[in-house]
Parts: structure tokens; sequence; C-alpha cells
């Protein structure tokens, strides 16, 4: 099954990525993707989707689905260093991936999420992403 990063959320504060699962009255209901636990967090708690995230390159900004996508051709099936990594690995990993990204930027610490959510997405959901044009064809047929 594909994901949809439009549905795949971050939540300030809070470890892992969520699935969205409905709106209530104050926020959103989510659902880890890590231990399925589902939880209720009001609109003021920092919800941000993947999809509106992009990495800064020298060029511009590229969407996080692509940088993704670019995180796995250098990867293949192996997991992304993990938070503890030494810094040199995870820069070393980028340069391979986005190797114009902008170092002023975007940090080691953003570095270190991206690749949390990485493996997150790889382990427990899939890379294999929705396109914009599926999302808009799904919503033309409701």
């Amino acid at each position: 099954m594909k994901t949809d990063l439009a549905k795949t959320l971050s939540i300030r504060g809070q470890r892992g990525l969520f699935a969205y699962i409905a709106q209530s009255r104050s926020g959103a209901i989510v659902e880890s993707l890590v231990d399925k636990k589902r939880g209720n967090f009001p609109a003021s708690a920092g919800i941000t989707t993947l999809a509106d995230i992009s990495i800064y390159t020298e060029e511009g900004e590229v969407k996080l689905q692509e940088v993704f996508g670019k995180l796995h051709e250098v990867l293949k099936e192996a997991d992304a260093p993990g938070a503890k990594a030494p810094d040199a690995e995870l820069k070393a990993l980028f340069e391979k991936a986005l190797p114009h990204y902008d170092g002023t930027r975007f940090y080691v610490s953003h570095m270190k999420k991206v690749a949390e959510w990485y493996n997150i997405l790889k382990n427990y959901a899939s890379l294999d992403f929705v396109t914009d044009e599926e999302r808009e064809a799904e919503a033309a047929e409701k």
C-alpha cells in the first residue's frame, strides 16, 4: 500500500511519525506508525504533514518525497544511519543523495530527523508514495 505523505504527520515534541485518522473538535486523531497507538492532538500541537516539508538546496527546495527517493537509491534496502551516528556519516549520506543541499540552512539536526523518518517509513509503512495526481483523482471520486 502506498504512503500518503499528505496524511503522514510529524508532531512537535513527539518522537516518530503519525498517520492522520480523523479530525476532532480540537485538532486531529492520529495513529503512531510504529506502535499503532492512537491519540488526539490539538491543532496548537504543531502538526505538520511530510508533504509540506522541503529541504533547502543551492538551486531551491526539494520536496521530502523526492529526498526519500534519493536516499532509497543510495541506501538500497539498508537503513539510514541512526540519530547516534557520527555527524560525518550523515553528511556523507546526504552528500551522495542530495549533493547540492544548502549546508547553511540544512543542518545535521535536520539530517537526523529526515533519516529517522526515512527509517520509520521504510520499516513501518512504504517508500512507495501517493502522487499529487493520484490524490487529486481520489478527491474527484468523492
